[in-house]
């Protein structure tokens, strides 16, 4: 596995400005080694998509969504489609007043043209001036910024990650609540009890956000609502298309459409 791309220009811990940038393009089927940084990373998709992948859940990245990823999380980035890249880094100073945990966030206009403007600059002049003027202010819209439904949270413990992660792989294999449990050595019961404490969610809702993965990683590679559908198990598109509008308030066709001009 070949050095993650933006590890040649990345800045090195510690750092004299509170926020650096780099931009990238990547190679559809572009898979990164596992990394972490000492500083915090804002992973902002301008076009294309991608999926990264940490111990805490898989978090899918579409065009004008940014993952914010705190310091010292190992994580990998997979990209979909060719995809433009613009990655900031956070100092560890500023981080500290930004979440701890993984977020994809909502790219608003405003943050998006900031993110541009900054990104003009030279990182030398990153420091002090107009530059760290700006830089100041997308820490104060990241602050802002809501969460976006985009995340699908993996279990910690042995058989239950392992059954989670055959359904990744998988997701149009998935097994019932009462097979899951079983082959998990749980009552049904304790089954749901555990999947709840350990991702948020109960095994159906889990269930149904790994399709929704799945369909969203699908579409953005061009594929067909209804070969979607089938290619997931569903009983038809519409099926298909009501589940998707209900998770993303918008059907599958105009999922990519309406992001992209929010």
């Amino acid at each position: 596995m070949g050095i993650h791309p933006d590890m040649a220009s990345m800045p090195r811990e510690p750092f004299s400005a509170p926020v650096a940038g780099f931009a990238c393009t990547q190679k559809k089927g572009t898979r990164n080694r596992p990394h972490a940084h000492d500083f915090a990373q804002l992973f902002h998709v301008v076009s294309g998509s991608a999926a990264v992948e940490t111990e805490l859940g898989t978090y899918f990245v579409p065009p004008e969504r940014a993952l914010w990823i705190p310091p010292k999380l190992e994580h990998r980035g997979r990209y979909l489609i060719q995809t433009d890249v613009r990655f900031l880094y956070v100092n560890q100073a500023q981080a500290r007043a930004l979440p701890a945990t993984p977020q994809v966030l909502h790219v608003t206009t405003l943050l998006r043209e900031l993110i541009l403007e900054f990104m003009s600059y030279p990182r030398a002049d990153t420091v002090d001036g107009p530059a760290a003027r700006i830089g100041a202010v997308i820490l104060d819209q990241l602050r802002l910024l809501p969460a976006a439904p985009l995340t699908l949270p993996m279990p910690r413990t042995g058989k239950l990650r392992a059954v989670c992660q055959d359904m990744v792989r998988c997701p149009s294999d998935s097994p019932s609540l009462a097979e899951a449990a079983a082959r998990c050595a749980m009552s049904v019961r304790s089954f749901e009890r555990r999947m709840k404490s350990e991702t948020g969610m109960s095994y159906r809702t889990w269930s149904r956000q790994v399709k929704l993965f799945r369909a969203l990683e699908l579409l953005s590679s061009g594929r067909s609502v209804s070969d979607i559908a089938h290619k997931l198990g569903y009983q038809g598109p519409s099926a298909f298309v009501a589940t998707f509008r209900k998770a993303f308030g918008v059907t599958p066709g105009r999922y990519f459409t309406d992001i992209s001009t929010d």
